[in-house]
């Protein structure tokens, strides 16, 4: 019930202790945008990363290095879409919310918050 056999066990520890810096690789390399300043999109992909991070670590059926290269390719392609949004106008709109005022000069503006 708690589990299938002490080599399973032994698999997710020595393949968290391999993806582990591999995610920590990834994300150092993508620079700060992966870890700050998050809107929407950036939430999307940062539990995008988690989630690959765990079919790592507990798919026998995904490779360490196809989950690096899983891990790789969400990041690139993170920095692709962030580097389109900032040269073009149709792209920043696609992946960015305006923020929306809900209080103006101590009233609550009512039909922004609907």
């Amino acid at each position: 019930m708690f589990f299938d056999s002490w080599n399973e066990i032994f698999r997710v520890l020595a393949m968290a202790g391999l993806a582990y810096p591999i995610l920590i690789a990834v994300v150092r390399a993508s620079g700060k945008r992966t870890l700050s300043k998050m809107n929407a999109f950036d939430l999307v992909v940062t539990v995008a990363l988690g989630s690959t991070l765990a079919t790592i670590l507990l798919n026998r059926q995904v490779a360490l290095w196809e989950g690096a290269l899983a891990l790789g390719s969400l990041v690139t392609l993170q920095f692709v879409t962030a580097w389109a949004s900032v040269r073009f106008r149709g792209v920043r709109r696609l992946v960015k919310a305006e923020p929306t005022l809900l209080l103006h000069e101590g009233r609550l503006l009512h039909e922004a918050m609907r």
